[in-house]
């Protein structure tokens, strides 16, 4: 079964947006890098101010969904619902995949 990709950025609008992603990020990275199946995951913040550069990677179409769940309940979901998400996911069928 091929491993499932998302990259993208996380495009925030206002200083106060951006300050939430610094606030939530250490730790969303470090449950999504815990979670079975998560093979690569970064958020990093691009030459331009106020956007992140995303990358994940997962060994399969279930762990990604799982995944996709565990971001939606979480705390970093909740705090980062209203930021701007642009990504493209490869590995997955189409309209399977959820912002991160």
């Amino acid at each position: 079964m091929p491993d499932v990709q998302l990259t993208g950025q996380l495009i925030c609008r206002t200083a106060e947006e951006d300050a939430l992603v610094r606030e939530h990020l250490a730790r969303h990275v470090a449950l999504t890098r815990a979670e079975p199946g998560c093979l690569a995951f970064d958020v990093v913040a691009s030459a331009v101010p106020w956007v992140w550069d995303v990358a994940e990677r997962f060994a399969d179409g279930a762990s990604f969904r799982e995944h996709q769940a565990r971001v939606h309940a979480s705390e970093w979901g909740a705090a980062t619902a209203g930021i701007e998400r642009r990504y493209t996911v490869r590995g997955l069928d189409a309209g399977s995949a959820a912002g991160s």
